[in-house]
């Protein structure tokens, strides 16, 4: 399975403490993007100091206008809500869904927590219909716990 090839390269990029956390951020979204044929936009979200609000972190894939982003609205919003994994199977179903790129068919969203709490997310985008599995959450659910540790 590829996830179990990325998590040693995942490991490597967050422990190279010569690089800025940016720097290690960016190279985790180009590695996802790169290695995951499904994920075609790979970015982060962190919440805005004290706001209810989440703002654009490093990404990889088609530009988007979505750089600020109010708690509750989109997934990303919902994800800073509720605190849990959110599989989106088919993005034109969701009734709160903030379209990004008309090519964008589905969406999974899982949050990074330090110290209990939910700082941030990282999103991935996908061009297929319905291509995120279990393993894709357990996966970036290991992700977003060594993006913790940078934080």
């Amino acid at each position: 399975m590829i996830f179990e090839t990325l998590k040693p390269q995942i490991e490597s990029i967050v422990s190279d403490d010569k690089k800025p956390v940016n720097d290690r951020l960016m190279a985790i979204c180009k590695l996802l993007e790169n290695s995951v044929s499904y994920y075609n936009w790979v970015g982060f979200y962190f919440r805005n100091g004290d706001k209810e609000e989440l703002v654009l972190g490093p990404y990889v894939g088609a530009p988007t206008d979505h750089t600020v982003i109010p708690f509750g609205k989109g997934i990303c919003g919902q994800v800073a809500v509720s605190n849990q994994n959110f599989v989106v199977p088919d993005v034109s179903a969701q009734d709160n869904y903030i379209a990004c790129s008309i090519t964008v068919k589905a969406e999974i969203v899982v949050p990074i927590f330090v110290n209990g709490n939910n700082i941030g997310q990282i999103d991935i985008d996908s061009n297929t219909p319905d291509p995120f599995t279990e393993d894709d959450e357990r996966f970036l659910e290991f992700v977003c716990a060594q993006v913790a540790t940078l934080l």
